[in-house]
């Protein structure tokens, strides 16, 4: 139960993180990648409430996984 509630609140709080910085940074510009360009700078919230950097995990294989309809309704 424990675990769970944990997870829970994990993952609301990087969806709220995201919502914020989305909200307040208005300057970014947007990048279009294509098939072998390499990554730019970023940082992520992870389900578990960490934040992950792209330049802190040089040297291995990254792979970020979005689901932007996982546990809504439709």
């Amino acid at each position: 139960m424990f675990k769970a509630l944990r997870t829970i609140a994990a993952t609301v709080s990087g969806i709220a993180g995201g919502v914020l910085h989305a909200a307040l940074q208005t300057d970014e510009h947007l990048v279009e990648l294509k098939p072998g360009d390499a990554a730019p700078e970023f940082s992520l919230v992870g389900s578990d409430g960490c934040t992950y950097r792209l330049h802190d995990l040089a040297g291995h294989i990254v792979v970020v996984a979005w689901f932007p309809k996982a546990f809504t309704g439709g």
